[in-house]
């Protein structure tokens, strides 16, 4: 396996941190991490969940304040305390959520804290020749004057990076930057980043989609489990070794697996199939995809973080709206774009989002077990508190959930517990398909083989499942069969014994060759 270059003595770097540590209660999120940017240079920081990318780059714009090491910025020790501070130090950020004021114009936001003043009054004339040239450098044109919200969250996306891009900085640090926009807007941001760094401005980069990270980065470097692996020039560093170091493997496992993949096919036959979508897909989300599960089927969705798994599972539940293509439960179609329609076919959805998009922290246990049946039923079939209170007792016993009584808040449970009523709260509604988007993320191991050994027993009993979790092993193991997805679009299918891990990333890796010729 190469190791990586050392930088040479002449490179000084624009920005230096090192030895950075980050402890939190029980989780040392940073522990002795090293990362440098030079100048001219887009530089790739890349890791899977819980790797530490977001916590380092809190530590470098002043959100968090590191417990050790030292940062340097243009030779200058630098010690923000926040992001306003950071800014202050030549620091320019650009967040994955939008992080401006709806309300206000596209010019208020671009130009927020640094307006033009005449006679102690903001000069909106000149606000909004400053944003015309903030946008310009993007090659877009908007009616600066009108608010920011009565534009999509795409066009919105590239006001905060014009609004980044007019503040004086030397480092700008951009995070999941392209999660909202498709690939005209992406190529168009990309050729602005390339002429800022032959400018000698220093970017930070940081994406789930590897296709992107190949097109732009001249450096990547790769933390895991809040440790730096290593830094490599990108035009060194092949997609399969870079997969490889992201989740402590050996490259070598994945080059010799055998892909494995293939296209898309029937369950058996299209009357054996429970669900059917055809063509189905977003704009900038996901790629037209067909899917079918069976009765008593588990179909597992893998792939790396990006790859479009959350995005289809969110599409076939109709939580987004699909662009295209028609989603059906046991021949019953399911209105696009309206969860209640999923819900009355029969389809439940445990979001992968536990805490904002799962349980309601101030309601009891009963009160939020209860919630997917009550939905299903509607206003004029209301279940009554002794038949809740059964319900609730119910689960607790059939899935072990410690509380001492269904009043008690759920947000005093743990996690694991947390998630258990979460699963409850859909076998209650008594779907005939349960979407599971990374049901034991969060938990102890205990809760997670409680919930492994209950997808199983769902599948016994009839129920399809689509199942999904960042831990591949979990993915194989529990499925019938996989649908590999890959930077938003379906690769193909893996079954029998080709449904392995080694096969899963090289098919993902040798996509990724595909797409660039290599």
């Amino acid at each position: 396996m190469a190791q990586p270059p050392q930088p040479s003595p002449e490179s000084t770097p624009l920005l230096s941190m090192t030895g950075i540590v980050k402890q939190f209660p029980g989780v040392r999120a940073l522990d002795g991490v090293d990362f440098q940017v030079r100048r001219g240079e887009i530089h790739s920081l890349m890791g899977q969940n819980g790797a530490g990318k977001s916590t380092l780059l809190k530590v470098l714009t002043g959100v968090y304040t590191r417990d050790a090491g030292q940062m340097l910025l243009d030779g200058r020790v630098i010690s923000p305390r926040s992001p306003l501070e950071a800014q202050g130090e030549g620091i320019s950020t650009v967040y994955q959520e939008v992080n401006l004021i709806p309300d206000l114009s596209v010019a208020e936001n671009i130009v927020l804290g640094r307006q033009t003043q005449r006679f102690g009054f903001i000069d909106w004339r000149a606000a909004r020749r400053q944003a015309d040239a903030a946008l310009a450098r993007l090659d877009l044109q908007l009616d600066v004057s009108a608010s920011l919200n009565s534009y999509s969250i795409a066009i919105q996306q590239m006001v905060a990076i014009a609004r980044a891009l007019d503040e004086e900085c030397s480092l700008l640090v951009l995070d999941e930057p392209t999660s909202s926009l498709d690939q005209q807007e992406v190529a168009r941001l990309f050729g602005v980043l390339r002429r800022l760094r032959d400018d000698g401005l220093g970017i930070v980069f940081v994406t789930h989609f590897l296709d992107q990270v190949y097109q732009i980065s001249d450096t990547i470097t790769v933390l895991r489990n809040g440790r730096l692996v290593g830094e490599w020039p990108a035009a060194e560093f092949s997609r399969i070794e870079l997969i490889a170091r992201m989740l402590g493997r050996d490259p070598a496992s994945l080059t010799e697996a055998e892909a494995g993949a293939a296209p898309p096919s029937p369950v058996a036959a299209a009357e054996a199939a429970r669900l059917v979508a055809h063509q189905l897909g977003r704009r900038g989300q996901l790629q037209p995809v067909d899917v079918e599960v069976g009765a008593g089927e588990v179909l597992g969705l893998g792939g790396l973080l990006g790859s479009g798994r959350t995005e289809l599972a969110r599409l076939l539940f109709g939580l987004d709206r699909a662009d295209s293509g028609r989603v059906e439960l046991a021949g019953r179609a399911v209105r696009r774009g309206q969860p209640r329609s999923a819900i009355a076919a029969g389809m439940g959805y445990s979001s992968e989002d536990r805490k904002v998009e799962g349980i309601i922290p101030e309601l009891s246990v009963r009160e939020n077990l209860i919630l997917a049946l009550a939905s299903k039923r509607g206003l004029w079939r209301r279940l009554g508190r002794a038949a809740q209170e059964a319900l609730a007792d119910r689960y607790i016993q059939a899935l072990g959930i410690a509380t001492p009584d269904a009043e008690k808040r759920i947000s005093e449970l743990s996690g694991g517990n947390q998630q258990k009523v979460l699963l409850a709260r859909w076998l209650a509604a008594e779907p005939s398909l349960l979407i599971l988007d990374e049901p034991t993320r969060g938990i102890d191991v205990g809760a997670k083989a409680e919930i492994m050994a209950l997808v199983a027993d769902l599948k016994a009993r009839g129920m399809s499942v689509v199942f999904i979790s960042s831990e591949l092993e979990e993915v194989v193991r529990s499925s019938d069969r996989i649908m590999v997805l890959c930077d938003r679009a379906a690769l193909g299918e893996l079954r029998g014994e080709s449904k392995t891990e080694q096969a899963m990333l090289a098919r993902i890796a040798s996509a990724h060759q595909e797409v660039s010729g290599g």
